[in-house]
């Protein structure tokens, strides 16, 4: 058994006005208690050291006040674009893919996927690593899925892979941190991810996604590799209405999948500035700016942006960023 779960336990077991024994824990929580139930019988785990866990893990009010406030995604594209498309941001994008040249062209080869877009993935999840999150993972998720109706299902199975993760790359799941949903590392990989696109990048025989950026680079380019990213193909096209464009031809929220063809979007009144294969599927894409809006249409490369974070706003903010950190690099 782990020494520190062993130490857990005795905790528990001496002194039990400790956390242990809190009310903010989930040792006699019925919903972790059927997690323990399910993995004990499923996967294999030993009951006695999930309970220990369960034990030390506790509710964070404040994970759920972040849960409820409104996301960034919610303002409007010319303030969006704002948090992430500064200087700052394109100068130290710069200086990662400098410091991490070998890593990335070695990704890109491997793997397809340009090093300005893995490096801009990185500089908008955590800034470039700095800032990877404060919570402690089980206290977020074990939050998440037992005191969070709304997302429970999603954060039950979150949890589950996280404590699936932890065994087989034997880390203590009471220490690892990541941010207040429970996302991890360099490119905040939910621990459903890491179990299906994090990749041991230096030969080390250990994924870490928190404190290697090397594997950390490797598992970003692998799951834009694993959602289709096309090699060479591209991302964005500036647009423009040449007539009233029907709502129905714009996507909104989550609906970000392409449904129409560029020839259908020239039909249609949105016209892309610049050649374009008439046949490509894309989204059509309407931001707001602070004296008007602007048009886009968005390509299968720029779709799959978007199955890392579920916005068109985000989507655009990688892709523009990389392209400054590109300029940089080759300037």
């Amino acid at each position: 058994m782990p020494r520190l779960i062993k130490m857990t336990l005795l905790a528990c077991c001496l002194w039990p006005t400790l956390s242990c024994a809190a009310e903010n824990n989930y040792a006699e929580n019925q919903a972790a208690l059927a997690v323990v139930d399910e993995l004990v019988a499923s996967e294999d785990f030993s009951r006695e050291e999930l309970i220990a866990v369960f034990s030390d893990a506790s509710r964070q009010d404040s994970i759920i006040e972040a849960m409820n406030r409104p996301a960034e995604k919610t303002k409007p594209w010319y303030e969006y674009r704002e948090i992430f498309l500064n200087d700052k941001r394109a100068e130290q994008g710069v200086e990662f893919y400098m410091q991490h040249r070998e890593t990335l062209e070695r990704a890109e080869s491997e793997m397809g996927v340009p090093a300005e877009i893995i490096v801009s993935i990185i500089g908008v999840e955590t800034y470039y690593g700095r800032i990877a999150g404060s919570y402690r993972v089980i206290d977020a998720l074990s939050t998440l899925a037992f005191d969070y109706p709304r997302r429970s299902e999603f954060f039950t199975k979150e949890l589950k892979n996280y404590l699936m993760l932890t065994r087989d790359q034997q880390m203590d799941p009471l220490s690892l941190k990541g941010s207040y949903a429970g996302a991890m590392g360099y490119g905040q990989f939910m621990p459903s991810s890491y179990r299906n696109y994090a990749i041991d990048f230096d030969g080390d025989g250990l994924a870490d996604i928190w404190k290697n950026p090397v594997d950390a680079i490797g598992s970003v380019a692998n799951y834009f590799k694993a959602h289709g990213w096309t090699e060479g193909g591209q991302v964005v096209l500036p647009a423009r209405a040449e007539s009233a464009v029907l709502d129905e031809m714009l996507s909104r929220g989550r609906d970000l999948k392409p449904r129409f063809t560029v020839g259908e979007f020239i039909a249609a009144g949105l016209v892309p500035e610049g050649g374009a294969d008439h046949s490509a599927e894309a989204i059509g894409i309407k931001f707001e700016l602070a004296d008007g809006v602007e048009y886009w249409l968005g390509l299968h490369n720029f779709y799959v942006i978007t199955r890392y974070n579920h916005s068109a706003m985000y989507a655009m903010s990688v892709y523009q960023l990389s392209q400054r950190i590109a300029a940089g690099v080759e300037g």
